[in-house]
């Protein structure tokens, strides 16, 4: 079940919870906050990228119309670009944050592209 810390805008998920949420029905996207080259190296499937230094300034990128999953290396980047979409005006029930990033995807042995 997703955690919610009252001090953070945004819901923590395990890539178990990342998985049965997507595979669940709901409409998700799944948001890239790496860099180019680390998106590059290997990605969440169907993951946009969108890098963290960019989030604010492109705001109005943000599907308004969906949940969003921001996920980075190991779920830093990813809790600050949750935090800007949140400054952004997104609720807190839509912001979701991929704990461990994707290394931990990697590590649960779940694929890239």
């Amino acid at each position: 079940m997703p955690t919610k810390d009252e001090r953070e805008p945004f819901y923590r998920i395990t890539v178990a919870e990342m998985k049965e949420m997507l595979a669940d029905g709901e409409e998700y996207v799944v948001i890239d906050v790496r860099n180019p080259d680390e998106y590059g190296a290997g990605h969440v499937p169907g993951a946009s990228l969108l890098p963290v230094n960019s989030v604010f300034a492109r705001r109005d990128e943000l599907p308004t119309d969906k949940k969003i999953i921001f996920v980075c290396q190991v779920g830093q980047r990813s809790a600050l670009a949750a935090e800007m979409a949140a400054a952004a005006g997104v609720p807190a029930d839509r912001l979701y944050n991929l704990e461990g990033g994707t290394d931990s995807w990697r590590k649960a042995g779940e694929p890239v592209e």
